[in-house]
């Protein structure tokens, strides 16, 4: 099953995308509470669904097939790494404490679009993508929202969608110098889409350690960039999920981002790996299409810059004890 939302002109619509078509949910249900009853009743759903008359798909705008409860993007794939450290550190290196656990920052819900939106970034002297894969978190009976197991998050994977993370690779470079972030190098804009695949549609290209083998795409104005296997990931997404809910929660609506993939899944590990800005950071007019096997593709333009309000330096303060 492919989830989606849509709009035509004024009027907006969540539902299924069948054949070339797409079909508003029964009940005037949206994705949020198709997401909180679970894939079984989604299933029921797409049932009613195919008795009824839908709108081609030429005919609508796809956004984003989901508006995240939150977004975590952990960093799973070591040739990422890799590549990327060698531009900031002159060498690739990748610590022993990667190893140990998948990290993840917290991203921008606000600020998620869908394919085709164009982007309007920050000033930036360095605007990259990066190419993910990223599961979307529904119900299941009888399982919970905190400290699962890998076997009972498998369970709450309602199904993924490609992830576009867009990055000021030199704002996040001065964001990480303070030891917290990314922030403002990374909250601008993400897209995912172009809809939700159900979990159950991509348990062929589950390999038997359980990792999804499914090839991932990335060009900047037609060129191929980079390629790559989302199996290379160093752990699989049950448990990437189970960790997110450790001494936490994850619920219904909540997206979790691969993190990068490998051998130029951004131009940020390429500049690393060649040790200079090659190929170029991205520009106005440029666009981006990344492209995942059964999941479908992705295209965004990258449009002008949006200058923000200019904002002092900290002032040095005395640093009395009392007032």
């Amino acid at each position: 099953m492919r989830i989606a939302r849509w709009t035509q002109g004024a009027a907006r619509a969540d539902g299924f995308v069948i054949d070339d078509a797409v079909v508003p949910f029964p009940d005037g249900l949206t994705v949020a509470e198709v997401l909180a009853r679970g894939l079984a009743d989604a299933r029921d759903l797409h049932e009613r669904a195919l008795a009824a008359e839908g709108t081609p798909l030429a005919e609508v705008t796809l956004v984003s097939p989901v508006s995240p409860a939150s977004v975590r993007d952990f960093v799973a794939f070591e040739e990422h790494v890799e590549g990327v450290s060698a531009g900031v550190e002159g060498k690739s290196d990748v610590p022993p404490e990667w190893h140990q656990a998948p990290t993840f920052y917290f991203t921008n819900p606000h600020t998620v679009h869908g394919t085709g939106h164009e982007l309007r970034p920050p000033v930036t002297d360095r605007l990259d993508f990066e190419l993910e894969l990223a599961a979307v978190i529904g119900a299941a009976p009888g399982v919970g929202e905190s400290n699962l197991t890998a076997g009972e998050a498998k369970a709450v994977i309602f199904g993924y969608t490609i992830m576009n993370d867009w990055s000021a690779r030199d704002l996040q470079a001065r964001e990480m110098k303070v030891r917290l972030g990314p922030a403002k190098g990374k909250d601008f804009g993400t897209v995912l889409g172009p809809w939700i695949v159900t979990a159950d549609e991509l348990e062929q290209h589950l390999d038997e350690d359980g990792f999804l083998r499914v090839r991932a795409e990335v060009r900047v104005n037609s060129a191929l960039v980079g390629e790559d296997l989302v199996s290379n990931m160093g752990w699989p997404f049950p448990e990437l999920v189970a960790y997110a809910s450790r001494n936490s929660r994850v619920v219904p609506g909540d997206v979790l981002g691969s993190g990068t993939v490998g051998n130029g899944g951004c131009l940020g590990e390429l500049w690393g790996r060649n040790q200079s800005l090659t190929p170029p950071p991205l520009r106005e007019g440029d666009v981006v299409t990344m492209s995942i096997e059964g999941i479908g593709e992705i295209s965004n333009r990258v449009g002008a810059a949006v200058p923000a309000p200019a904002l002092p330096p900290a002032r040095p303060r005395p640093r009395d004890r009392r007032r």
